[in-house]
């Protein structure tokens, strides 16, 4: 998510773009992976409850927690420290504003119907901002929006096919599940799914690069190919789905091709 601002914005292969950028991601990838190290560690007991998540090393026992704690905390003063000493001041805070984020969600906000999807959603609107911030790129607010609300479309997602699969047993893996009603979490997919729609053709017709409009049919296909997944009964994990389902991950593919043909060729 760091190198979309400048992979977007057609400055990604300019002389020392992309080593600028190295030590940014590195800081990035410590902070993040020692938040989801914790998130795994006070998560381990309801990830038993989980048919899949229960293979995880924390929650198969195959890792101590006081290794994960030890990892956690290398991870996190490597990213800190890193980001102080090679980045600039507004990456760095823009780093402890996503650790505050996702901390407060591990902690406490994940349990709260709403707070949860929209602190995942915060998460990658930091991580944007903190790629315009390591390259000097102003994000648009057009891309902003459709950034937004692709996170909440797939987070609502993501938690409708918990909710679906794992039934009765859904609140022992995540309280926050038990207070969503029936049919709210499939409502606020389709809206999502809708809106990041409109947001990203606005955006595409506002980049002055007329072959990015071809790009807005293959985004519906990915939108409707990922509610065609969850209304199928299969894991809407985002990655996942990415990963796995190769219609989807070609339409993935596809679509980067023609934004960086859109972008750099013409």
């Amino acid at each position: 998510m760091l190198y979309f601002p400048p992979f977007l914005g057609g400055t990604l292969l300019l002389p020392g773009k992309i080593t600028n950028g190295l030590m940014p991601f590195f800081s990035f990838c410590m902070v993040s992976s020692s938040a989801y190290i914790l998130n795994d560690i006070l998560d381990r007991s309801n990830d038993c409850h989980h048919p899949e998540k229960r293979n995880r090393p924390l929650a198969a026992g195959t890792v101590s927690v006081f290794s994960a704690w030890a990892l956690a905390a290398l991870c996190l003063l490597t990213g800190i420290i890193s980001a102080y000493t090679w980045s600039s001041p507004h990456f760095t805070s823009l780093l402890l504003v996503y650790l505050i984020v996702t901390l407060s969600y591990s902690l406490r906000l994940r349990e709260f119907a709403l707070l949860d999807i929209f602190c995942i959603s915060a998460g990658f609107l930091l991580r944007l901002e903190a790629g315009g911030a390591a390259f000097e790129i102003k994000i648009s607010e057009w891309l902003f929006l459709t950034v937004f609300l692709l996170a909440l479309f797939l987070s609502t997602g993501k938690r409708l096919s918990e909710k679906r699969i794992l039934g009765n047993s859904a609140t022992n893996h995540r309280k926050a599940l038990d207070a969503y009603p029936e049919g709210f979490l499939e409502g606020a997919m389709y809206m999502a799914g809708a809106s990041v729609l409109v947001t990203y053709s606005m955006y595409v017709l506002n980049k002055g690069a007329p072959f990015l409009v071809y790009t807005v049919p293959l985004c519906s296909f990915g939108l409707l190919r990922y509610i065609l997944r969850i209304k199928s009964g299969k894991w809407g994990d985002p990655t996942d789905s990415l990963l796995k389902d190769i219609p989807l991950l070609c339409a993935g593919l596809l679509w980067a091709a023609m934004i960086g043909w859109g972008v750099y060729a013409s």
